[in-house]
């Protein structure tokens, strides 16, 4: 899980400083906001300016108008059209700039357009809908060095932490399994803020790769074995791997069919194949060892908020890991890195891990309301913040001006088994921590109720939260739920500040550029 950009910024720039209307001044709701985001926009040009007049002015930042997980493919693709190839395959990415690629939306594009790049299946949250646009594109108009390509940045070092835990937080009824997961940090030197991630390194299933190297008549290779098991992602091949499959395929169905994979196609079988699915489908392709490993992507950390504050907890990192395990062609897939953190690690397990720091940030002011959403394991950077919140009350001993407001909107399938860290929260309002708490359980009642219904049946008074000039935080699901809660933002600006469709969107650009609305969304 990685923060992104706010809606409407581009890579690399930092909110500026923006002036604000104060609600004493002689505006209606409407007009304050209509005034905040025209300040936004003037003080974000003009960021830099200054210093000596005679000095040529800085080129304008250039516009991302697609660079927004809200907006459908199709949308994005109109904002990108009459761009530059890059800038057009920019434009197909799930915009998240999550890093599971290897690149950010902007460098993994330049690259494919300037041919660095040969894969166009690297973006895992786009899936098949931002392979096929890209493949698509590339066909109209072939990769060609017209700028120097970015290439992935380097990895920094992990540090060794150790493993401590990994409690059930779900009840054994939940159709989710959920961990708590404590690392310590030991002498690691690792630092962090709330709102950052961690970026695990983790190996494969000892068992998955042991049964891929019988399928490749290779079982006593220790060196292949040890590849697989820490530098390859054999869960995960990418479309040059089919495309090498396909090019040695014997079988000439078994090649057609390697090439639908390969290309994204609808209903190409198998579908969602690791490395081993491929071997066992396909037995007539078997390109060289060498060949097939070097085709395969490398083996990334994996990513997770983290769910606690260093205030709260010294020397330690928690997080809540969401297990990801399904039954497919009749065998159990598991998720890399959450199965490896819940069933396959203990204190003796080698562990490295970096923090990536974040621009998910508490207000610098402790009394700044703050408004957080964040269903299911989006809880994780919430309950940091709310930790972190309750050790500066106490700090400071409670005095005046020392404790903001805070409101948790939360939600998963059902409250007896899918209420995560329950206890905590509970205390948090018993003890003012929490000022406001929202629930919504999707399998409670004969009706599915989401964070987002809760948002609108509260929508005055969370807008005048806002009002007040509180901070509006989304943790989880990019491609649903941060969608839906966009969306019952901009409905509650229109409902509550009597705003059009088009000023309720510019007035959420204007929050985002104050640093006031803030998404950690994968």
């Amino acid at each position: 899980m990685n923060a992104i950009l706010p809606p409407g910024l581009p890579a690399g720039l930092p909110p500026a400083p923006v002036p604000l209307i104060p609600d004493s001044a002689p505006f209606s709701a409407t007009q304050r906001a209509w005034l905040n985001g025209f300040l936004a926009g003037l003080y974000g040009g003009a960021a830099g300016a200054g210093g000596n007049s005679s000095a040529a002015p800085p080129p304008p930042a250039e516009d991302f108008p697609w660079h927004d997980p809200g907006l459908e493919l199709e949308e994005r693709l109109a904002l990108a059209e009459g761009r530059p190839l890059d800038r057009r395959l920019m434009a197909c990415m799930a915009q998240l700039d999550c890093g599971q690629c290897g690149y950010l939306c902007q460098t993994y594009a330049e690259a494919l357009a300037s041919g660095a790049e040969t894969s166009a299946a690297l973006c895992v949250p786009g899936a098949k809908p931002t392979q096929k646009a890209l493949k698509a594109l590339l066909a109209e108009t072939p990769a060609a060095a017209a700028k120097p390509a970015a290439v992935p940045a380097a990895a920094p070092s992990g540090r060794p932490v150790r493993f401590v835990a990994a409690h059930r937080l779900t009840g054994a009824a939940s159709a989710k399994d959920v961990r708590h997961v404590v690392l310590d940090l030991g002498d690691s030197g690792l630092a962090y803020e709330p709102g950052d991630s961690l970026s695990i390194a983790v190996q494969n299933d000892p068992a998955l790769v042991d049964a891929v190297l019988a399928a490749l008549g290779a079982a006593d290779d220790a060196a292949l074995r040890e590849d697989l098991l820490h530098k390859r992602d054999i869960a995960r091949p990418l479309d040059r791997t089919l495309d090498l499959l396909a090019g040695v395929a014997k079988h000439v169905p078994h090649a057609k069919a390697l090439r639908a994979l390969a290309d994204g196609d609808d209903g190409a079988d198998p579908a969602d194949a690791d490395l081993l699915d491929l071997l066992a489908a396909f037995p007539s392709a078997r390109p060289p060892i060498a060949d097939l490993v070097a085709a395969l992507p490398t083996l990334k950390p994996r990513l997770y908020s983290i769910a606690s504050s260093p205030l709260a907890c010294p020397g330690r990192v928690e997080l809540a890991v969401g297990v990801v395990r399904a039954d497919r062609r009749g065998r159990v897939r598991d998720g890399v890195a959450s199965c490896h953190l819940a069933f396959r690690t203990d204190a003796a397990t080698p562990l490295t891990a970096h923090v990536q720091t974040s621009h998910f940030r508490l207000p610098a002011d402790p009394t700044t309301p703050v408004i957080m959403v964040g269903p299911g394991t989006g809880i994780a950077p919430f309950r940091a913040f709310l930790q972190h919140r309750e050790a500066l009350m106490e700090t400071r001993h409670s005095a005046a001006g020392a404790r903001g407001r805070a409101w948790l909107f939360f939600g998963d399938q059902r409250s007896t088994t899918d209420f995560l860290f329950a206890e905590e929260i509970a205390a948090w309002k018993a003890k003012g921590v929490l000022t406001q708490l929202s629930l919504a359980w999707s399998r409670d009642g004969a009706k599915k109720v989401y964070v987002q219904h809760r948002m609108v049946e509260a929508a005055a008074d969370l807008w005048r939260w806002l009002q007040d000039g509180a901070h509006f935080y989304v943790c989880g699901d990019a491609l649903r739920m941060a969608k839906d809660v966009d969306a019952a933002l901009r409905g509650i600006a229109q409902s509550e500040g009597g705003m059009s469709a088009d000023q309720a969107r510019d007035w959420i650009v204007s929050l985002a550029r104050q640093g006031r609305y803030q998404r950690d969304v994968y």
